[in-house]
């Protein structure tokens, strides 16, 4: 990269996954409040003053004292032209230039001839919400196409009926629609084994948040005449090949919050996503929201699954494996400035990431900029929902040296989510699921951003 690019106030370069302009742009909010237009005022001009070279416009290329800018004096063609009409093929894509923005495969998996994980691009997503063709996916045995007339939903074992649901039987009950994260268990798994991949899609990428529409499961249990003083947890098992099964507990369903759902941010379900019909579990590890729903067995033990005896445990410094962990922790990442990133001089910057709990809702994040000797206390962005991503933001002037940023979370319950060395004291080093320990990005004199683990 030229030195010319870090003269310029407040720029920042994405990461390679997601950058589109060679320089990129300056993000300073116009609806700042007033007092935060004087700490970015002041910020701006002391940034300016400490600078070896004079500050320069954000354009790729300087603009001449004289003449004034090209792409402002110059009306471009679609000022002056006729644009195009309706979307031919009926269904809105993204612009060409956002082409980057995509969900990817970590090179570092093992592959195989059907992929089964890709990571959503954290760090080119604002506010809260995953666009559905950004959702992370996670399958166990390929995403179908389920023709939607021919799929059932059967739901027997400790009922007074046992039923057969029709997706059009469904979609006529009385339905609801929610903001949920999930989170698959395995998100930041690389990290126990002290694994610097290089971007927060590859960290932290394997979670998603959504509206998402259905009946609660608790109303269809109802139905079939559940008993619920005998009735202890419910089986959920999919139509995919794995007939992927799954306990979940009678004290979540009947809290109404587990939804038989088809719908995802205003439109039914993507194939990938589970189409027709998904089980949605808040707060609870992505591997129980149990895709391709096809039936729902009622009983009053765990049932030890294959999903649930061989994968998704917790290997513990003892020896022992903890079983039906599934609660997702409260966790949060900066995903502006991370890893992969480049900031082009020093400046004002808004230092931007996500935060969430499967307790409830998020409380507090604090940001430190100095590897965790002092932190400050970040602004949530409304709205702040129980078990769904929260975006968090806080004001930073870099001045050019060396520093190390991260995100502390807490959630109502009063839980603070983990340096390595505390959870590592509990859960030793052998683990792979339900890492929510503080995510460290070392920023370079050079503006590089860099993973790195501070134990």
């Amino acid at each position: 990269m030229s030195h010319e690019h870090h003269q310029s106030s407040g720029r920042l370069r994405k990461a390679p996954e997601s950058f589109l302009d060679p320089v990129g742009v300056r993000s300073v909010w116009a609806e700042a409040k007033e007092g935060r237009r004087h700490f970015i005022r002041n910020a701006f001009a002391a940034a300016a003053a400490g600078l070896a070279a004079p500050v320069v416009s954000a354009q790729s290329n300087p603009v001449p004292a004289e003449g004034g800018d090209p792409n402002i004096l110059n009306l471009p063609a679609h000022t002056t032209g006729l644009g195009q009409g309706v979307v031919t093929d009926g269904y809105g894509k993204p612009s060409q230039y956002e082409v980057n923005v995509q969900r990817r495969q970590s090179p570092g998996l093992t592959q195989t001839t059907q992929a089964s994980v890709s990571f959503a691009p954290l760090q080119s997503l604002f506010g809260i919400v995953t666009p559905s063709g950004l959702h992370f996916e996670r399958h166990h045995q390929g995403w179908w196409d389920i023709d939607p007339s021919k799929h059932r939903l059967m739901v027997n074992g400790m009922v007074k009926t046992p039923m057969v649901f029709t997706m059009d039987e469904v979609m006529r009950l009385p339905a609801v629609s929610r903001f949920y994260f999930i989170e698959c268990g395995a998100n930041t798994a690389v990290e126990w084994g002290n694994v610097a991949v290089p971007t927060v899609q590859y960290t932290h990428g394997m979670i998603s948040c959504s509206e998402f529409t259905g009946v609660p499961l608790i109303r269809l249990l109802e139905l079939a005449g559940i008993d619920l003083k005998k009735a202890k947890f419910v089986l959920a098992e999919g139509a995919d090949g794995s007939s992927m099964t799954r306990t979940i507990p009678m004290s979540l369903i009947t809290s109404g919050e587990v939804l038989v759902a088809y719908g995802q941010n205003g439109e039914m379900l993507r194939p990938e996503n589970g189409y027709p019909l998904r089980l949605v579990v808040p707060g609870v590890q992505g591997v129980s929201w149990v895709k391709y729903l096809r039936r729902i067995e009622v009983g009053d033990m765990p049932w030890a699954a294959k999903d649930e005896a061989i994968h998704y445990m917790d290997l513990m410094p003892d020896g022992t494996h903890r079983q039906y962990t599934n609660l997702q922790e409260c966790k949060s990442v900066v995903t502006t400035p991370s890893g992969g990133q480049v900031l082009l001089d020093k400046g004002f910057y808004n230092i931007t990431g996500l935060a969430w709990s499967g307790r409830g809702k998020v409380k507090r994040v604090d940001v430190s900029v100095d590897g965790g000797r002092n932190w400050r206390t970040a602004r949530l962005q409304t709205p702040v929902l129980s078990k769904c991503l929260t975006r968090f933001n806080i004001d930073w002037v870099w001045d050019g040296k060396p520093a190390i940023i991260q995100s502390r979370a807490q959630d109502e319950t009063g839980y603070v989510q983990p340096t390595y060395r505390q959870l590592r004291a509990v859960r030793g080093t052998r683990s792979i699921y339900h890492n929510n320990a503080i995510q460290s990005w070392l920023v370079q004199e050079s503006g590089e951003v860099k993973n790195v683990q501070l134990s």
